[in-house]
């Protein structure tokens, strides 16, 4: 039997949804550190050395507290209020950067991780070499140092989320988008409707791609993914829409390339989606 060949799940996102990196503190942090969900920002920070607690004072679907005594790392890629409790005097040694997902709420990948991931680096295979080069830049000051460790933090970011999508469940990820690229039949289908999302995707060309009959295709991803394979499709093509519509791509281009028949269909499709007409959203302020 011929093994089917390996698939890249990450990179059709991450070109049309990017994850910008922002170098926010790299030393120690004493005592009470906020970080406040109305800056916008979400967060990627590295406990070094030392031992933390964090709390989140409106804590919907995250703990309240965590506290980690050994080197740890904890995502949230949206924004959302914590707090560091560390050692008033001594510290804890800490490298932290500010995240940028392209396209704020509408971003397929920040919707579709939880809130917050915590987990202690042990745990998270790969992310050794980079962090090493991370460190290495954040520990004294070079030329370009700001720059170059963003980039860092950028391919932090990559290779875990490459280890959430092999570890889903030991990250606490909910049915959704990451689910569904953990599998290796529906992850077939995902990346082709990413990549070609103006295609005529009918429920038999998604079941095809994933080597799988309509009905098994149909079921499976409705368990997996929490949505049917339609559903997910034109939420993925209205998030493209916002996406290109907040860059001033007219709704007239915007139509054959996201596989409507007029601009008519979209604006319909779009306004079922999220309430509201293209105008109607665009001349709306950015939440």
């Amino acid at each position: 039997m011929q093994t089917a060949a390996p698939i890249d799940r990450l990179s059709g996102l991450l070109e049309r949804f990017r994850v910008q990196a922002q170098l926010h503190h790299s030393g120690a942090l004493c005592g009470l550190s906020h970080f406040d969900a109305r800056e916008g920002y979400g967060y990627l920070h590295v406990l070094r050395r030392g031992r933390l607690e964090v709390s989140h004072p409106a804590a919907h679907g995250v703990p309240r507290r965590i506290r980690f005594d050994e080197p740890a790392l904890l995502l949230y890629p949206r924004p959302f209020t914590h707090r560091f409790h560390n050692p008033p005097v001594e510290g804890s040694d800490f490298t932290c950067a500010r995240l940028i997902f392209d396209g704020g709420p509408e971003n397929p990948l920040a919707r579709a991780l939880p809130p917050l991931i915590a987990l202690p680096l042990a745990r998270v295979s790969g992310l050794d070499l980079a962090l090493e080069l991370l460190f290495a830049e954040t520990d004294r000051v070079r030329c370009g140092q700001r720059l170059l460790a963003d980039r860092l933090f950028e391919v932090v970011v990559l290779q875990l989320l490459r280890w959430l999508l092999d570890h889903p469940q030991e990250a606490g990820v909910r049915p959704g988008l990451i689910t569904g690229l953990s599998d290796p039949r529906l992850a077939r289908a995902l990346v082709a409707m990413h990549d070609c999302p103006g295609e005529p995707w009918t429920l038999e060309r998604m079941a095809e791609r994933a080597c799988m009959s309509r009905t098994a295709f149909a079921n499976t991803f409705r368990e997996v993914v929490g949505q049917t394979p339609a559903d997910y499709l034109t939420g993925w093509r209205i998030a493209l829409a916002q996406s290109r519509l907040r860059e001033g791509r007219p709704i007239k281009m915007l139509a054959a390339e996201l596989g409507y028949a007029n601009p008519s269909a979209l604006s319909r499709a779009f306004s079922a989606k999220v309430g509201m007409s293209p105008r109607d959203w665009l001349a709306k302020p950015p939440s």
